[in-house]
């Protein structure tokens, strides 16, 4: 029985190659939230995910020396080493693909949506994921220290989405739109200036640098 929560994920693939057909060479080489990682190269990043599957990624990790940031920086550099329109090409080519890294489909749903969002922030681009979608996503975080440590992020505060009825947590609120809630959960520090309540500054001195989450 198919997954519905791969129909999300591909709505989120086709809404962001729409999003990125027309940028200019200098908007491909602005810096997406993930610092390291211009536009360019965080959409490389998506499509090497999108043509993961559990066997290359442990043979990618071997190769790497186990080092799980040095494989991701080889993939990046691999998916982007040609044109924008290239790397954007090849995500088009495998929008509905449904392999991934191994972990939860509820992981790659939620890379959609945070990487789509370290992709149009920066740009200005403002589109907003469904809000069923980016629920689902939320619920997936809260629960979740892999890699990016939301639980331990959001532990001792309560958030509480404006946009939709969605609420997790017990201590001071921090209210805000869904996808920035996802954001912050998710240690990008931007999101902190959509955010209200008595706990935003605990959660804001959680932040930390980050690069491939």
């Amino acid at each position: 029985m198919a997954n519905p929560t791969w129909d999300l994920i591909h709505a989120e693939r086709r809404q962001l190659v729409n999003d990125l057909r027309t940028l200019t060479p200098e908007q491909w080489r602005t810096t997406s939230l993930c610092p390291d990682w211009t536009i360019h190269q965080m959409l490389g990043h998506i499509v090497a995910l999108t043509k993961q599957t559990p066997p290359k990624f442990f043979t990618k990790l071997a190769v790497s020396g186990f080092r799980f940031d040095k494989m991701v920086a080889a993939d990046v550099a691999k998916q982007s080493a040609g044109t924008p329109a290239d790397t954007l090409a090849e995500l088009t080519r495998h929008i509905t693909d449904t392999t991934a890294p191994p972990g939860p489909v509820d992981s790659w749903v939620g890379e959609m949506v945070v990487h789509g969002a370290d992709i149009r922030r920066p740009l200005g681009l403002t589109y907003v994921p469904p809000v069923a979608t980016t629920r689902q996503v939320a619920d997936f975080y809260k629960n979740s220290n892999l890699l990016i440590g939301s639980k331990r992020r959001i532990n001792g505060v309560q958030l509480i989405a404006t946009d939709t009825d969605w609420t997790h947590g017990i201590g001071p609120k921090v209210q805000g739109p869904i996808l920035s809630l996802v954001q912050a959960m998710t240690g990008r520090s931007v999101a902190i200036a959509d955010l209200t309540g008595e706990g935003v500054t605990l959660l804001s001195a959680r932040m930390a640098p980050h690069t491939s989450d």
